[in-house]
């Protein structure tokens, strides 16, 4: 769903950093071979994660949702030179093509790949983390939440994709994936830990700031 005119969006792309040669290759293959690649961040969408990442330049990055790997080579361009991104996926079909381009970016040694079932994952995973990206089945957006919020130190972010769910947020007689995003919403605004922003950018993202 497009929240901006269509020329308004060309006009916000070419007045802002231009998307990597690396994740350009990457996005076309995610749209010649893999299902639904409208899940790819996507180039503007990608360059604000980049942006947020070098703004904390963290050492520890979680990414709940790997996809393809675009994001989580968004997010390493602020990750430290001895930091470390562990990201989970339950699709192994993605896993080759996710170390490929990590390789090619030459950040393989930084990115641990986690297979399976992320709430599971996710408390065997141990240490603080930095920055948090959450772009997974939208129906645990509410427990990745409760698991990884005490996880993240004061001035540490989570960021959550997705939120705006094409706009079904709005909507009476939820599926299940919309009632527990407009319940995740809601929990967020009212959590005291952290500072809440929502912004309609694609598909809604949320920054979360540690307080």
């Amino acid at each position: 769903m497009n929240f901006l005119d269509t020329k308004l969006e060309e006009y916000v792309a070419k007045h802002s950093e231009e998307e990597p040669k690396l994740l350009e290759e990457l996005a076309r293959e995610t749209h010649l071979k893999v299902l639904q690649p409208r899940m790819l961040s996507g180039a503007y969408q990608g360059r604000l994660l980049a942006l947020l990442s070098k703004l904390i330049a963290p050492k520890r990055i979680l990414e709940i949702g790997t996809y393809t790997g675009y994001s989580a080579l968004c997010l390493a361009e602020g990750l430290q030179a001895d930091g470390q991104i562990d990201t989970i996926d339950i699709d192994e079909e993605l896993e080759q093509i996710q170390k490929k381009y990590f390789k090619a970016a030459g950040v393989e040694n930084q990115i641990v790949q986690h297979l399976g079932n992320a709430a599971e994952i996710i408390p065997t995973i141990e240490g603080q983390f930095d920055l948090v990206f959450i772009d997974a089945d939208k129906e645990q957006y509410p427990l990745y939440f409760d698991l990884i919020v005490d996880r993240v130190p004061s001035g540490g972010l989570i960021i959550a994709d997705n939120v705006l769910w094409s706009g079904k947020v709005l909507k009476e007689g939820d599926d299940e994936a919309t009632k527990s995003l407009k319940i995740f919403n809601q929990k967020v605004v009212d959590d005291a830990r952290v500072d809440t922003l929502l912004l309609p950018v694609r598909d809604g993202l949320t920054l979360l700031r540690k307080r």
